[in-house]
């Protein structure tokens, strides 16, 4: 019973501040938006008031808390960021609390709390919105995208294999032991760090594709179960975009006609998953992991397949500081920075953890020596 108080008081504060924001919101079209929100919150709040009663019948419904009033407050004076990222992650805990509810019930799972991140995340990306800019990055619940995995693995896999193929061998190094232990450390590296990585990366994609099928799966469920709720849902968002009450409305009954396009909008608008990249491979992505972190690792370890000693560490080097700069440069495709800076950057980086790991090799070999 007091943890159902305690969400109570948790509604009524999520509603009181969706309010007050509502209040201060100059478009019409959002302000009705946080208005349709905090409805939605003050219902939620009433059905527990009925719970409540059933064992407490004198207990009253709550006022806002004053760490609710505080919030607004502070709200005034530095801008309502916070209170948007504090409203994501209360609306995160109930739809998680939702969740291990109905898993020890043995009950359905459903995802109707994730719509309303959704709908708040719509309204920051609205250009119309006057109370706060910026605030999709507030945001820890976004979706992200399957398709390009292979891209991504390939620069972050050779990047990894670089770096800490590099470190490996100039720990070695520094700790004096001879050109033999260092190749054969170097390559033990790469296929430990290659296999790692590549395994790492096919969880990773498998993963996100289960979850957007049984995402995908549970908003069919939902549509079947609760049309015009889901239809609802579905206008608050087309206004969140910047739709008015009307056209929103008629669009979402256009959707609705029948049920392959009203989820497919449901899928897109709501759950913020393109269909089409749900085709991404986690083989794919894997084996180009391990092949590209594979061919970062290498670098370091290449010259002493040909010569020894100091010259074979200086190549090392060399090769090492070549490779981090190309590597370095590839993430201006991503960034929009200056291929120099970022290439640079990426090379001071690299020779830090190779100085670490050789003064920690040479720390190690003087003592095991001396």
């Amino acid at each position: 019973m007091k943890k159902l108080k305690q969400q109570l008081q948790v509604e009524v504060d999520t509603a009181f501040l969706y309010t007050a924001m509502a209040a201060r919101e100059r478009d019409d079209v959002l302000r009705k938006v946080l208005l349709a929100l905090a409805q939605i919150e003050r219902g939620h709040a009433k059905h527990m008031l009925v719970r409540i009663q059933e064992v407490t019948p004198m207990y009253e419904y709550p006022q806002p808390s004053l760490r609710a009033k505080i919030q607004l407050r502070l709200g005034k004076v530095f801008g309502y960021d916070h209170i948007i990222g504090m409203l994501s992650g209360t609306e995160r805990q109930m739809a998680r609390l939702a969740v291990q509810k109905k898993l020890k019930a043995g009950e359905q799972l459903s995802g109707f709390e994730h719509n309303h991140l959704r709908i708040i995340e719509a309204v920051s990306k609205n250009k119309n919105h006057m109370i706060s800019g910026g605030l999709l990055s507030k945001f820890e619940g976004r979706h992200k995208s399957v398709g390009g995995n292979a891209v991504r693995a390939a620069v972050l896999g050779a990047n990894d294999g670089l770096v800490s193929n590099m470190s490996l061998v100039m720990g070695v190094a520094g700790a004096a032991a001879q050109s033999s232990t260092i190749l054969l450390t170097g390559l033990a590296g790469l296929l430990a760090g290659a296999i790692s990585m590549s395994l790492g990366e096919w969880l990773s994609v498998q993963s996100s594709r289960e979850l957007y099928q049984r995402q995908i799966a549970l908003e069919a469920e939902e549509l079947e179960a609760a049309p015009e709720e889901e239809k609802q849902e579905l206008v608050l968002l087309y206004q969140a975009k910047g739709m008015d009450e009307q056209s929103a409305q008629s669009l979402a009954d256009k959707v609705f006609e029948n049920k392959d396009s009203a989820l497919d909008a449901l899928i897109v608008e709501e759950l913020g998953i393109d269909k089409e990249e749900l085709g991404g491979s986690a083989w794919e992505a894997a084996l180009v992991s391990f092949f590209l972190f594979a061919i970062g690792a290498i670098l370091p370890v290449i010259p002493y397949f040909f010569t020894s000693d100091r010259l074979a560490l200086w190549w090392s080097l060399g090769c090492s500081v070549f490779g981090l700069f190309v590597i370095g440069a590839s993430i201006t495709l991503f960034t929009g920075k200056s291929v120099g800076f970022s290439g640079f950057r990426q090379v001071l980086f690299g020779l830090v953890a190779a100085a670490v790991t050789y003064g920690v090799g040479t720390l190690i070999g003087v003592t095991i020596t001396g």
